[in-house]
């Protein structure tokens, strides 16, 4: 899975788990729902302003975003020196 789609799944779940459609979440963040759909999907590169913007409309920190079962494997492969 690369990055686009890890991200994307990770906005998906936090969503559902919010109980927030995706035009919800768009209205929120101030971003189309179209390119919510599409970054969802993994079909968009979001930007990191963009990252901020939903991760507040979803009401959680960057850290908590990144905290997540997809963004942990990477982290294991790269802690060895």
């Amino acid at each position: 899975m690369n990055i686009k789609q890890k991200l994307g799944m990770r906005i998906k779940d936090l969503r559902y788990e919010k109980k927030m459609s995706q035009k919800d979440l768009a209205y929120a963040a101030d971003l189309d729902r179209s390119y919510i759909a599409s970054v969802e999907n993994g079909q968009r590169n979001i930007s990191i302003v963009n990252i901020e913007k939903v991760a507040i409309a979803l009401g959680v920190s960057l850290q908590f975003f990144f905290t997540n079962k997809y963004f942990d494997e990477d982290t294991k492969s790269h802690t060895k020196l």
